[in-house]
């Protein structure tokens, strides 16, 4: 049994306010010495960047699709490990799942960790109807306990007390009252918020002044006391490595993209690959002009390449490495921004070309839950290597997929051939979710080391060779002389 205090912030709906609450409790925790982890539930990369912010910790998942069900409650203990209270934003609306049922939802992951839950809402052109609202969402599924209430977008005190009066009768405590103010929003783009890596003063300011607002309304006490008041959980943490097993020789090295390009890229990802025993370095595309030394397998994960393909198409040395590192044989897996960059051009400008497609950006927003399963073996394992992931998304790659596809999918509104695979590029919009399938993590390492080995191996031969022949002039300098 482990102890760990946790509270889980769900909302009503989407855009009630869960990331100013979550991110602001974080913050204004963090702000008073207390070592806080930040949680997200569901796919989303962009929320946990400024929970990260918040934490000074990296960013965490809970996803009970992608992650599946039995790993929640070790990855929780994993990311808290070290911590005084674990906060937990939630998704959409409290009870909104994968499908009809709350599968994947905020209330399955607060009742598969145990969690009490902060409920927010939005009370905007409301007063007593707001206890209505929270009536039901406390009594609709009464193995989630909701614990507390924050109240968001109130316009005056006194609408605060109305608000605060009518929700006495259910015994609900309001822990918290959010007034509406303009200087708590965040700019936003196509997917959602900016991310916090691509505006790093910015968001710091924002985190601050979102602790600051969250410490001025919201009683950090009381929360502080129901996140402790959570049972303790029947769990042990996750462990990468016993996730992948035996680590693979020769510390490959295997460069992850970064920067303001690429900030979509899950920790658990860094873990396992340094598990399965690779070296694990990050570059940015936008900035650093050659792979860093010694690389022998790269992973482009997500972002937004669109935004800065001018300065991407800039980069043509990198451009140049990506290509020799594919030549050689070095295992590049790239995921969604990754798959743009890798196209021949992204809107017209021109990318690093391994892949033999185009790339736009579009209006439709392609989200959702997948299930998929490798058509083509490669970097990441064998034909049928089955996987879950999501794609989130408003570009479009012409054609979808290549003469040998990277995924064949299987779910719902989402099948048929998928990506790209050739003998050392696996790319595809999938963003795959390696901690419910760990071995892939070792097949890419497994097979960077591969190509780390038969690098040493050409290196030790080019040696032995010039060796032979520097002898081979000793001895013929040698004849001459005695001659």
């Amino acid at each position: 049994m482990i102890a760990l205090p946790r509270i889980v912030v769900a909302g009503t709906r989407s855009g009630v306010g869960k990331t100013t609450v979550a991110t602001g409790l974080m913050a204004a925790l963090s702000a008073r010495g207390l070592a806080v982890s930040g949680h997200k539930v569901g796919p989303d990369f962009i929320d946990p960047g400024y929970h990260a912010v918040a934490t000074g910790r990296p960013p965490r998942n809970l996803d009970a699709f992608l992650h599946r069900p039995e790993r929640i409650a070790p990855l929780l203990a994993h990311g808290a490990r070290g911590t005084d209270v674990s906060i937990i934003e939630g998704v959409m609306g409290m009870y909104d799942g994968r499908g009809a049922d709350d599968e994947a939802s905020t209330a399955h992951i607060a009742r598969l960790l145990r969690a009490p839950v902060l409920l927010v809402v939005d009370t905007t052109a409301a007063s007593r109807s707001v206890a209505a609202e929270v009536h039901g969402f406390a009594t609709f599924d009464p193995t989630v306990r909701i614990a507390g209430v924050v109240l968001n977008g109130l316009g005056s005190d006194g609408h605060e007390e109305l608000v605060r009066e009518s929700l006495r009768p259910l015994g609900i405590p309001v822990v918290g009252a959010l007034h509406r103010d303009d200087r708590l929003v965040t700019p936003s783009r196509h997917l959602g918020l900016i991310p916090a890596a691509e505006r790093s003063d910015d968001a710091r300011r924002t985190v601050a002044d979102l602790g600051a607002a969250v410490a001025a309304r919201v009683d950090l006490d009381a929360v502080l006391e129901l996140a402790r008041n959570a049972p303790p959980l029947a769990t042990s943490a996750w462990a990468p490595a016993s996730e992948v097993g035996t680590a693979v020789a020769g510390r490959p090295r295997i460069a992850i993209a970064g920067g303001r390009a690429f900030t979509f890229v899950y920790e658990e990802h860094r873990e396992l690959l340094a598990a399965a025993g690779a070296e694990v370095v990050t570059f940015d595309p936008l900035t650093d002009e050659g792979l860093p030394e010694g690389t022998t397998g790269v992973y482009l994960g997500g972002g937004f390449p669109e935004v800065h393909a001018s300065e991407l198409a800039a980069n043509t040395r990198l451009a140049a490495d990506l290509r020799s590192l594919a030549a050689a044989g070095g295992p590049i897996v790239a995921e969604c921004g990754g798959l743009l960059y890798l196209c021949r051009e992204l809107d017209g400008q021109p990318m690093v070309g391994l892949i033999d497609a185009t790339a736009s950006f579009g209006e439709r927003l392609t989200l959702g839950y997948r299930q998929a399963r490798s058509s083509s073996a490669g970097a990441l394992g064998p034909a049928g290597t089955g996987v879950h992931g999501h794609e989130f998304h408003r570009t479009v790659v012409e054609p979808r997929a290549g003469r040998r596809p990277a995924w064949e999918l299987t779910s719902r509104g989402a099948s048929g051939p998928e990506g790209f695979v050739t003998d050392s590029v696996h790319a595809s919009y999938l963003h795959a979710a390696w901690v419910g399938a760990p071995h892939v993590a070792r097949c890419f390492a497994a097979t960077a080391a591969r190509v780390a080995a038969d690098t040493v191996g050409r290196a030790t031969a080019d040696r032995a060779g010039a060796a032979d022949r520097q002898a081979g002039a000793a001895d013929r300098r040698r004849s001459e002389v005695s001659r």
